[in-house]
C-alpha cells in the first residue's frame, strides 16, 4: 500500500485541511520565502499551508483557547506541511554541520512531512510578532525550551520572553500538541513513531 501523497494532491484529499480554513489563525510560511535558515524559497510553486485533519482540529482548539484567554493575541503559523523533497534539500545542506541535530534525516522523515507538526509564534492585534527571545529557526541553545530556566537565571532571557514562550506552549498543550526540547516554535501532534507508521508522507 502506498503510504505517500503528493503535496499538490492535498487539496482533493479529505484527510487534509488548508490553514486558511481555520478561523483566527495567521499564516506566514517562512520556507515559502527567503526569510529562513537557508535563505531561499523552498516551497514554490507548491502550496504547503496544509495540515492533516487531526492536526488541524488540534490547532483550532489551541487557537480557540488563546482567543478566550488572550483576545489581543493570535497564533502565526511559520511552517506546516513540509514535503519530503524539501526535507531532503535541508539534509543535503546541514549534514555534517552544527545544524544537523535540528533536522530529521530523510530516511526517518520529519513529522512536518506527515502534516502532523507545526511551527508557530505569537502576534499582537496589529500583526506584529512578539519577542520570544530568538528568531524562528535559531540554532543556538537560547532557542531550547529545556534550557530556558538556566538562560533566564543568567539574564539571557527576560521575564516577558519567558512568559510569552509559556503562553504559546500552554495554548498548544490545550489543543493536544506536544512541545520539543530544542525549538520553542515547534510542536508535534501525536506520537512521532505512531505518526510515521500510520499516516501518509507528503512528497
Amino acid at each position: 500500500m502506498d503510504r505517500t501523497i503528493t503535496v499538490d494532491a492535498l487539496g482533493a484529499d479529505p484527510e487534509f485541511v488548508h490553514l486558511s480554513a481555520l478561523p483566527g489563525l495567521a499564516i506566514d510560511l517562512r520556507y515559502a520565502s527567503p526569510r529562513n535558515l537557508l535563505g531561499r524559497d523552498l516551497y514554490a510553486p507548491h502550496d504547503c499551508a496544509w495540515l492533516h485533519l487531526h492536526a488541524a482540529q488540534a490547532l483550532q482548539r489551541a487557537t480557540a483557547w488563546l482567543a478566550r484567554e488572550q483576545p489581543a493575541l493570535r497564533l502565526l503559523v511559520l511552517d506546516a506541511a513540509r514535503p519530503q523533497r524539501v526535507q531532503e534539500q535541508f539534509w543535503a545542506l546541514v549534514e555534517g554541520t552544527p545544524m544537523q541535530p535540528y533536522f530529521a534525516p530523510p530516511a526517518r522523515g520529519s513529522i512536518h512531512s506527515f502534516g502532523m507538526a507545526v511551527d508557530l509564534t505569537l502576534i499582537d492585534a496589529a500583526g506584529r510578532e512578539l519577542d520570544l527571545g530568538t528568531p524562528f529557526d535559531d540554532t543556538s541553545e537560547l532557542a531550547h525550551p529545556a534550557l530556558e530556566h538556566a538562560h533566564a537565571a543568567a539574564g539571557r532571557l527576560n521575564a516577558d520572553q519567558l512568559e510569552r514562550r509559556r503562553l504559546l506552549r500552554t495554548a498548544m498543550l490545550q489543543g493536544g500538541w506536544q512541545p520539543i526540547a530544542s525549538e520553542w516554535w515547534h510542536f508535534d501532534c501525536g506520537d512521532r513513531a505512531e505518526v510515521r507508521q500510520r499516516w501518509r508522507r507528503i512528497v
